[in-house]
């Protein structure tokens, strides 16, 4: 079991920091598509924020039960809102946001029951 907690957590952490990094770099796709879903320009900085914060904290929860927790718990409270967010623009494009909220939820399976 714990060599899937690992697998999914280290892929999981791989996207959310591609994700940070695009809005971290400004990449024009991303801040069209922030920007139509009325996400505050001066917000980006902390959504990528959290999306490291929650990757680190995948990855230390892997040595450290109770962080990967709590970090795949953040996560998959960030892409229920990403989904709502979308949702509350009209945007029905909520695939990946709600594809990602189901592997932050297998994460946090995982990582509660590999302990």
């Amino acid at each position: 079991m714990f060599i899937a907690t690992v697998v999914v957590a280290v892929v999981l952490a791989l996207v959310v920091f591609g994700s940070a990094m695009g809005k971290l770099t400004k990449q024009p796709m991303v801040v069209q598509m922030l920007s139509g879903l009325g996400v505050p320009m001066s917000w980006v900085p902390r959504l990528a924020g959290v999306e490291i914060a929650g990757g680190v904290g995948l990855l230390v929860g892997l040595a450290v039960a109770p962080v990967g927790v709590a970090a795949a718990a953040g996560l998959v409270r960030y892409f229920v809102g990403a989904v709502g967010t979308h949702l509350h623009a009209g945007d029905r494009r909520i695939v990946a946001p709600a594809m990602l909220a189901v592997v932050a939820v297998a994460a946090l399976v995982l990582r509660v029951v590999s302990r």
